[in-house]
């Protein structure tokens, strides 16, 4: 039987490199995907590889059609796609609105929704039992930003991550009856190096007040919660999102 393979984009660091882990304690074989951080990556996998799973990284720019088709081709010869987390995504340094350049906008919105869009379409095309597939998970990491809109910090990543709610729940009714599940996840002040691209790395700290749980959230809380939704113990789950974000 051909091995079940989870692909994780953006998995070097932070949220995607701790679902990995999680997904290959669950028995999946591994793909992780970076664009840039090769050196992070490469420990993700030795890692994934001591613990007793198959696992491969691949540098790709999931933004970019050519990229993706690569990086599906290394799945395939892997074994088959049963599970897609789509998590690669970026953020800008905080500006109010007037302050984000229309290059920043396109950047931003090429990296976070046009990644899903292309890797998701890639995905459907391995899993759909309309085209002699089994059936499989894709899950889509979102934001809270995305409910709301991150004034005076990054609305154009919060339009990103709305777009990508509503791509979550029109994909997930398109393919309901095809053996595929579609869900979100949308976490929020959660203690990566994310801030940092944003200019502020101590950004958690300082909203954590606002968190009703009082804290901030840690990568592995999401993973899991992204995990359930990538197995059969949420069987019954599809065009939803979670929000993971301490009751924000």
């Amino acid at each position: 039987m051909s091995k079940s393979v989870a692909l994780i984009t953006g998995s070097g660091k932070g949220i995607g490199a701790k679902t990995a882990m999680r997904l290959a304690d669950e028995g999946f074989s591994i793909v992780l995907n970076y664009k840039d951080s090769q050196r992070d990556a490469g420990i993700i996998k030795q890692q994934i590889i001591q613990k007793g799973s198959e696992c491969i990284a691949v540098q790709a720019d999931v933004s970019q059609e050519h990229d993706v088709s690569k990086l599906f081709d290394a799945v395939d010869k892997l074994g088959r796609l049963a599970v897609l987390v789509n998590n690669a995504g970026i953020l800008e340094v905080q500006s109010r609105l007037e302050g984000i350049s229309p290059e920043r906008f396109k950047r931003i919105l090429e990296v976070n929704v046009m990644s899903c869009f292309l890797c998701t379409k890639e995905a459907i095309k391995r899993m759909s039992t309309k085209d002699g597939g089994i059936g499989g998970s894709i899950i889509n990491v979102s934001s809270i930003a995305a409910k709301s809109g991150a004034p005076n910090e990054y609305v154009d990543y919060a339009a990103s991550k709305g777009a990508i709610d509503s791509f979550t729940r029109g994909s997930a009714l398109e393919v309901a009856g095809e053996g595929i599940r579609v869900n979100g996840v949308r976490p929020a002040l959660i203690k990566t190096t994310m801030h940092a691209l944003g200019g502020e790395v101590d950004r958690v700290e300082r909203l954590k007040n606002v968190i009703p749980m009082g804290r901030g959230g840690t990568p592995e809380e999401v993973a899991e919660t992204i995990v359930w939704l990538a197995s059969e113990r949420s069987s019954y789950v599809t065009g939803s999102c979670i929000d993971c974000s301490g009751g924000l």
